[in-house]
């Protein structure tokens, strides 16, 4: 920080752009691939377990899920309950991760969120999710 910059500058987030360009407030559909020769993958699995969610049962669902979508798992996962928002769980792969997420209020819930820098099976994943946590109803979104 300089003398002259006030310490509220140093929380301001700023957006960096070229000089010649304009910043780009574009809409949900305005998209395009910044990095194509980069494989990117992201699948999103939501559904209702048949009964409540524990820690325990996250750990090892995301270190199955490691091994039924070919992914090196680096860490053991981590997981974290909320008094308001229920459990969360995230695992490290060598080629990114996975976040589960579960609620039982206000409804019994859950969610994955799978991002990765490697192809994997996509029915693989929904198929090993719903028998795991019995899901009766369950959905995915890949892109």
């Amino acid at each position: 920080m300089t003398p002259s910059s006030p310490a509220t500058e140093l929380l301001r987030p700023r957006l960096v752009r070229g000089a010649d360009r304009p910043s780009h407030r574009g809409g949900p559909d305005d998209w395009r691939d910044l990095a194509p020769e980069i494989h990117r993958q992201r699948l999103v699995i939501e559904g209702v377990p048949a009964r409540p969610v524990t820690d325990s049962q996250i750990r090892h669902y995301l270190s199955a899920l490691s091994r039924e979508v070919e992914m090196v798992q680096l860490l053991e996962p981590v997981t974290h309950r909320s008094d308001l928002y229920g459990w969360a769980g995230w695992i490290h792969w060598e080629t990114s991760g996975a976040h589960f997420y579960a609620w039982e209020q206000p409804r019994l819930f859950f969610s994955v969120d799978i991002y990765t820098c490697k192809a994997f099976d996509v029915e693989t994943a929904v198929s090993f999710t719903r028998e795991f946590l019995s899901a009766g109803t369950i959905v995915a979104k890949s892109f």
